[in-house]
């Protein structure tokens, strides 16, 4: 079993609250998901690998300036979205899911671990109003279903290292899904930032969108 330990060892830099509530959330996962299944009961042991350290893999490509804006597409129950508001307590996170009970679930957690920089709502991306600096998302759906569902969602105005765009979080060959994105992309493997089997296949993809 991967425990928390991990994240520590990957991010040694965490401050005591946010080791806390990263080491909470095994436990407050654990007793939404015998409620309302939003993380595969068979590989819950693998937790902390798969789906949060798996969601900070877009921390190792970018470190998010504070008061930077984010909207989460097709959260699930809080990935990659909750790992990277604990790891980013100065940046701004609004996440988004078409299925209500996982947004319940959502809302569970960030008032659980006492998260500020959250909001969530049972929304399509497409009903989004509101304009960010970034999109994340973890592969909710092919990227050319993906593009036009966020291509108005980004400010203009720049303030990170990247220009403002999306961090896509995927896995496999990707050549043939990505050959017709007409916009800069860079594809970062996760294998060399993190030791775990796991991510041999495992890559975060950013596609600049202004």
């Amino acid at each position: 079993m991967i425990t928390v330990e991990r994240i520590y060892h990957y991010f040694p830099n965490l401050s005591q609250e946010q080791k806390e509530q990263f080491a909470a959330l095994y436990d407050v996962y654990k007793e939404w998901n015998d409620q309302i299944n939003v993380v595969s009961r068979k590989d819950f042991d693998l937790f902390y690998e798969r789906h949060v350290l798996h969601s900070l893999g877009i921390a190792k490509m970018v470190d998010f300036k504070p008061t930077t804006s984010i909207l989460d597409v097709g959260t699930g129950g809080g990935f990659p979205g909750v790992p990277l508001a604990i790891l980013f307590p100065k940046v701004k996170f609004h996440l988004v899911d078409s299925i209500g009970k996982k947004i319940k679930v959502v809302n569970g957690v960030v008032e659980a671990l006492g998260l500020k920089n959250v909001t969530a709502a049972h929304q399509r991306a497409e009903e989004v109003k509101q304009k960010f600096d970034f999109v994340v998302s973890r592969a909710v759906t092919q990227i050319d279903k993906f593009l036009p569902w966020v291509s108005n969602k980004f400010y203009h105005k720049q303030k990170n290292a990247y220009p403002n765009g999306i961090f896509y979080l995927k896995g496999g060959d990707l050549s043939d899904e990505f050959k017709n994105v007409r916009r800069h992309t860079e594809i970062m493997d996760l294998e060399k930032c993190f030791s775990e089997g796991f991510f041999e296949t495992k890559k975060v993809v950013y596609i600049k969108m202004i």
